[in-house]
């Protein structure tokens, strides 16, 4: 008889699981953001609040964002005007909207990572799926694996509301799925669309004008596998470790509800600055068993939250400023698009890294880091090895 250990080892991937494909996918509808105060203030009414919108156009002026791609119509939001009040009922509203398009446009990342891939959908053995926008059941996980025509077999796992740092946590978890179970291949999709959040604006609640101005639609897929087929599958990053860790002193810094307005987010300023002076003490308990403490000498794909956060990283530990180039074109181009929004960045880091010639994926350097920030406040850290394109 085979004993319990040589069973468990045989289910066992042998090597690390890689990252072998990425894709990503936008609503068509595009948001000048030096056009938007006139806008939001036209579409909601409320072009007599001119104290706000001046506030509302400062926020746009720092918010290094040039432009987001969102759902949200003028003529959606003309034939829903409840989106466009404070606080009006509107919860049934904008779940009709968001349990039908959340899983659409994942179904359109997914297609591009799977073409990348150049497997058979049929190989996909697991499914993880994230939002922080729509709740149903079953869930989008589900919805998608009737999109994509996927095995009715497929694992899947459904995470809703987790907020920006998910999109490291799809790695984490994507990752030990493949590492114990030898020849899974893990389709993980974050899917994020505004419609949840889209609200007019508060005299009172200051924070809602920056997460109007902040906030794009998006929705990016990773095949995740270990043991790649030689010659056939062609691995970009090596995940070498994943964990979560609960900044100290941080409760409530970020949060969410959903509420029949509708979801909320809530945030204080000082968050650029607790994930900024926590920083090095995350990096340091994952890279000192490698031996790596020259922040310099590795690649960055962290979470694009906001400028302010970008800012506080490059100055705290010291960094150069083409470190953060990746985030900081991610931010510009697409906004903040929570879970999502990482894995745009590690996109733009392979893409970019081609582009140039380099001899690696990560920006021509061996070992990175994939960080993801937001409600805990809670990093998802990645240490990430780059491979040879």
């Amino acid at each position: 008889m085979v004993s319990i250990e040589d069973f468990r080892k045989a289910q066992r991937a042998e090597g690390p699981a890689t990252v072998m494909a990425i894709g990503t996918s936008n609503p068509p509808n595009c948001i000048d953001q030096s056009t938007f105060p006139d806008y939001y203030f036209r579409i909601t009414k409320s072009e007599h609040k001119t104290k706000l919108k001046e506030k509302l156009q400062r926020v746009c002026d720092k918010a290094m964002v040039k432009k987001r791609y969102v759902y949200l119509t003028e003529e959606i939001l003309k034939e829903n005007p409840s989106l466009c009040e404070y606080m009006a009922p509107s919860l049934d509203a904008r779940q009709d909207m968001v349990v039908v398009e959340v899983p659409k446009l994942g179904k359109e990342a997914a297609t591009k990572a799977i073409e990348e891939w150049g497997l058979p959908k049929s190989k996909i053995t697991h499914l993880v799926f994230c939002t922080s926008t729509g709740v149903d059941m079953p869930g989008a996980d589900y919805q998608l694996t009737k999109l994509l025509g996927l095995h009715s077999s497929v694992n899947r796992l459904m995470m809703y509301f987790q907020g920006c740092f998910a999109g490291g946590t799809v790695l984490r978890v994507a990752k030990d799925l493949a590492e114990n179970n030898k020849g899974a291949r893990v389709l993980a999709v974050c899917s994020e669309i505004t419609a949840a959040f889209f609200r007019g604006p508060s005299d009172t609640h200051l924070e809602t004008l920056v997460s109007q101005a902040m906030f794009g639609d998006g929705a990016a897929a990773v095949i995740v596998g270990a043991d790649p087929i030689p010659g056939v599958e062609k691995p970009l990053f090596e995940l070498v470790s994943a964990t979560q860790t609960i900044l100290p002193d941080s409760e409530g810094a970020i949060s969410g509800k959903i509420l029949e307005a509708g979801s909320t987010v809530h945030f204080v300023k000082e968050v650029p600055g607790l994930i900024s002076k926590n920083m090095e003490k995350v990096l340091t308990d994952v890279f000192q068993p490698l031996g790596i403490s020259d922040w310099n000498s590795i690649f960055w794909a962290p979470h694009p939250g906001g400028r302010g956060i970008l800012d506080q990283l490059e100055s705290k530990l010291g960094l150069k400023p083409e470190k953060l180039r990746a985030s900081r074109h991610v931010l510009s181009e697409y906004g903040n698009m929570a879970s999502s929004c990482v894995l745009f960045v590690l996109d733009e880091i392979r893409k970019k890294s081609a582009e140039e010639g380099l001899k690696t994926t990560g920006e021509g350097l061996e070992w990175g880091v994939l960080l993801g920030f937001g409600p805990g406040l809670t990093v998802e850290t990645v240490v990430l090895h780059s491979l040879c394109p």
